[in-house]
């Protein structure tokens, strides 16, 4: 049924490629499938390559840059047209682009910044996000003791986010009405890394916390549960983005106040149709939205943005009417809570 929406959204559009690209393969090397929305990536860009007539191939590098070298490796072998890379590590991914390069193929950095002007990235404005994660916190916690639960250091989305918080969060600091006690990466973006760090800036203050401005949200539900168990939960604003399902319940819930909604069906059905469309040889300048871009190294490439969507207690049925996620999961075990759960 998933696969059929897709479908049905690609050709609404009038995708014109599909002809040509019968013998097109599209190889998709993933840093690995731990995050939720992963999945969901895949099968919007399995549905986007089905839809033009095109192949999927993909590889799990299990959070290995090493595996991922050889994982691209392995695609080039198999002769894909086009490569979609979420990096594992966007310092150690520099062979595998030169390695596409020399083959001619187009390589999309997939929703993490891969500065070469070979790549063509494509994500959502993580600043953006940054800053409508810090807006929801602040407004739910204007005063006190904040604690900044960031994502992998590998990853420059970690920085792109903790530069739009910081943004957000300045004039609150200069005025002294909030402080940032704790701040800590989260290796590999694991929830239980980042529950460990929780614990730790809890143990540190004494549990004198009163908000925590997480990245994504499995860093979120890490540090939920340290909130949790030291029966803070509820009383302490988190953010996170993704639109995970235990987050947007927790919304429900109330253990966690906003979840920044980056539709990975839209980001994954771009991508298949990008693929396509460049491994046709199809120019840069023909891709609607795309636009020249400076990265942080001061790489010029080209890339499209698309636009997150800050998800709260107050609209909910936001991702519920999308089709996102089902008033079930999204209300499981809330009572007389926020539309649509009452």
């Amino acid at each position: 049924m998933r696969n059929a929406f897709y479908a049905a959204a690609i050709a609404a559009v009038g995708f014109t490629t599909s002809a040509l690209a019968q013998d097109i393969t599209v190889g998709v090397s993933w840093s690995n499938f731990q995050e939720e929305r992963w999945k969901t990536d895949e099968a919007a860009i399995q549905a986007a390559l089905d839809a033009a007539g095109a192949e999927y191939v993909s590889a799990d590098a299990q959070s290995s840059s090493a595996k991922q070298l050889s994982d691209i490796e392995s695609l080039i072998a198999q002769g894909v047209d086009a490569l979609i890379i979420l990096a594992q590590d966007t310092q150690a991914i520099g062979p595998a682009v030169q390695a596409a390069a020399d083959e001619g193929i187009p390589v999309i950095a997939y929703d993490r910044l891969i500065e070469d002007p070979r790549a063509f990235y494509l994500t959502f404005d993580n600043v953006e996000v940054g800053r409508m994660q810090a807006r929801a916190v602040l407004e739910a916690a204007p005063e006190g003791n904040y604690v900044m639960i960031k994502g992998s250091p590998t990853d420059p989305n970690a920085d792109f986010l903790r530069g739009g918080q910081q943004e957000v969060l300045q004039e609150a600091i200069d005025s002294g009405a909030i402080t940032i006690v704790g701040e800590a990466y989260t290796d590999g973006w694991l929830p239980a890394n980042a529950q460990r760090n929780m614990e730790q800036i809890l143990t540190a203050q004494d549990n004198n916390v009163d908000a925590v401005v997480a990245s994504n949200d499995g860093t979120a539900g890490g540090a939920v549960a340290a909130l949790t168990a030291q029966g803070m939960e509820g009383a302490v604003p988190v953010s996170g983005q993704d639109g995970d399902y235990a987050a947007l319940n927790r919304i429900a819930l109330g253990t966690q106040t906003v979840s920044v909604w980056k539709d990975a069906r839209q980001l994954g059905r771009e991508a298949g149709e990008i693929a396509v469309a460049l491994a046709g040889g199809d120019p840069v300048s023909s891709i609607d939205g795309a636009q020249g871009y400076t990265s942080p190294g001061g790489v010029e490439m080209n890339a499209k943005f698309l636009e997150p969507v800050p998800i709260t207690r107050d609209n909910l049925t936001v991702v519920t009417e999308a089709g996102w996620i089902t008033e079930e999961a999204l209300c499981q075990g809330v009572e007389n809570g926020p539309s649509p759960c009452e």
